[in-house]
């Protein structure tokens, strides 16, 4: 499986309005961004910044995440995520990620994805 096309750099950028399926409300007001959402979005954009290069009939799945989150984004506020190649070992990827909310950094860590063959339904 050819995979000269992926490579350290390659980037996406997702933003996102946080809303009533993004938020954990045990913390009081309207809620605040959840960290699983916080996590799907990192996935999110991953898959975004490595899609277009992938060989013809494959995507990936990720298998470990090891991020943190020490900001409470509010619903309402705008979350941006980031994520970036950094490294390519055979089928496996690692990305740095990063959320930014409108006013600071509100998440940050890696997340690993590997690349499989789609199944076909037949």
């Amino acid at each position: 499986m050819p995979t000269d096309r992926l490579t350290p750099g390659l980037k996406a950028e997702t933003v996102t309005i946080v809303d009533d399926k993004l938020v954990v409300k045990h913390m009081g007001g309207d809620g605040v961004l959840s960290t699983p959402s916080m996590i799907a979005l990192m996935e999110r954009a991953s898959i975004q910044a490595v899609q277009d290069y992938l060989p013809e009939g494959h995507t990936t799945v990720g298998f470990e995440v090891h991020v943190n989150h020490f900001g409470a984004t509010p619903k309402g506020k705008k979350v941006t995520v980031h994520a970036e190649l950094i490294e390519v070992d055979a089928r496996k990827l690692r990305f740095k990620v990063e959320a930014h909310d409108e006013d600071k950094k509100v998440g940050d860590g890696t997340h690993r994805r590997a690349i499989i063959a789609i199944q076909r339904q037949g």
